[in-house]
């Protein structure tokens, strides 16, 4: 079992207008280096035959109401297509995420998945919690996540994993951070229209 966790401060940014974009299968698809789409899926879901669209808007140029009709919800499953570079394995991991509880009032989300590739698989489950920065007017975000790796990419050790996996924490962050900051520069009541609708 591997563990991460760490936080991560959004100046300028309130907890509201955090929750509303990491809400968002899109503007998260786009922040995962490696992620090629985050959708919905039931039980007749097609791996193989999914063609996901391209070039989704995202806050703040998308109409609010299609962000808030395709944010996550607990209890649903998803299809996550990463590819993970882990020294020289490149696998691509089909994944399946169910957010298990999401707290629109604490800010809280968490969710399970696993996932399979040429000779790896993976389990985890992982969570997050947005609070109000304790000094300025910005969002502090907790995150976790436990893994369970096994198979060709597991032989690697933590020594080769772990600053893979921070690698992709940080640059997932500063880039909602960046998509954050373009939604807070020309909002116009977005936020409050969104939460109006979950």
């Amino acid at each position: 079992m591997m563990e991460f966790d760490g936080e991560f401060e959004l100046d300028g940014v309130p907890p509201e207008k955090a929750w509303v974009v990491l809400s968002d299968p899109i503007a998260v698809r786009d922040s995962l280096k490696g992620c090629a789409y985050i959708t919905p899926m039931d039980d007749s879901f097609e791996w193989d035959s999914y063609e996901p669209e391209e070039d989704i808007e995202t806050l703040p140029e998308a109409d609010p109401d299609e962000v808030a009709a395709r944010a996550f919800r607990g209890g649903q499953k998803y299809a996550a297509l990463m590819q993970v570079g882990v020294g020289s394995v490149k696998p691509k991991f089909e994944t399946t995420v169910t957010i298990e509880d999401r707290d629109e009032e604490e800010f809280v989300m968490t969710a399970t998945g696993s996932g399979s590739a040429s000779g790896s698989s993976f389990s985890m489950e992982s969570g997050m919690h947005i609070h109000p920065q304790e000094e300025g007017d910005g969002s502090r975000i907790e995150w976790w996540t436990e893994a369970d790796i096994s198979g060709r990419i597991a032989q690697l050790g933590g020594r080769v994993i772990n600053p893979v996996a921070n690698k992709i924490v940080n640059n997932f962050f500063s880039d909602i951070e960046a998509q954050m900051t373009d939604v807070e520069e020309t909002d116009s009541g977005v936020t409050d229209k969104i939460r109006g609708m979950f």
